[in-house]
């Protein structure tokens, strides 16, 4: 698929808008399907869909030029697969005990974690912006995980969902690690491996398959939210390179924020306005950071 840089923006933009959709879905679907079952089927849709789309229509998904995963990319494989059974599963039981706006902005703080591991561990260079990037994103995060103004105490969903982010910081490192390596198969690869992993973890804990209507509900959600958005960022990266594409597919946290607040019919407190404002902020440093 031979992609114009004019339409590159609209298939970022469209990458985020699909990301958006996991939160506030997610959320109505926890009403009927346990955490780690809802993170297995999530990944086993991505994972499904993609590989469908390649046996059905291989000329709409990359390939051809692409090089396979080979033995020596095993050790970021099983990570990557290994971070991304924990993190959904974290996810998952965080959003289960939080609202799904409040959820959808701490998705940010995947910019901090990811950011500071790659430095402390990989050695790569942070820049003035991207360290201040990181500071108002914490401080909106912490902000955000608080109970209330009368508690010192902070959410235990809001927690599960920083450390999720912090699965997911490490999982962008190893997979920044196999970034020359055949996209759509890391994510058919992600998506079996991570989700097959979840499922044994949600049956080893007690859990059972969802009905019917919820279980494809779900596969259909993970096709769309994280298969096709994967998809469509890598085809805009492509195109107008990781920095242009990152700006644009910042806006996906807020654009959850907002469905969320809709769909949950949710007012927004003061608290959760100040973060927003703190935290465009901190992400519009980290996308011109990274430039």
């Amino acid at each position: 698929m031979q992609l114009k840089s004019g339409h590159a923006p609209f298939l970022a933009l469209l990458a985020a808008a699909l990301y958006a959709l996991s939160t506030p879905f997610s959320k109505l679907l926890l009403e009927h399907v346990s955490s780690a079952m809802l993170a297995a089927l999530l990944y086993l849709g991505a994972g499904a869909g993609l590989l469908a789309v390649r046996i059905v229509h291989p000329r709409a998904v990359l390939r051809g030029k692409e090089q396979p995963l080979a033995r020596e990319d095993l050790p970021y494989t099983a990570a990557m697969v290994l971070l991304d059974i924990a993190a959904p599963v974290c996810m998952m039981f965080g959003l289960r005990a939080a609202s799904a706006a409040n959820v959808s902005l701490l998705n940010n703080f995947e910019i901090v974690a990811t950011s500071l591991i790659a430095l402390l561990l990989f050695r790569e260079a942070v820049s003035a912006r991207l360290w201040l990037a990181i500071g108002l994103i914490t401080a909106a995060s912490m902000l955000l995980c608080f109970e209330g103004a009368d508690s010192l105490r902070f959410s235990s969903g809001s927690v599960l969902v920083l450390l999720a982010c912090v699965c997911w910081g490490f999982e962008n490192n190893c997979t920044r690690k196999l970034s020359a390596k055949d996209p759509v198969e890391i994510v058919i690869v992600k998506g079996f491996g991570s989700g097959l992993g979840a499922l044994a973890l949600a049956f080893g804990v007690g859990e059972r398959l969802p009905q019917i209507r919820d279980l494809l509900w779900a596969l259909l959600l993970g096709f769309a939210a994280y298969g096709l958005s994967i998809l469509f960022y890598i085809y805009a990266q492509r195109a107008i390179g990781a920095a242009k594409t990152s700006v644009y597919y910042a806006c996906a946290p807020f654009l959850s924020a907002g469905l969320s607040l809709l769909l949950h019919a949710g007012a927004p407190s003061v608290s959760f306005l100040a973060s927003l404002a703190v935290m465009a902020l901190g992400v519009y440093f980290a996308s011109s950071g990274q430039k």
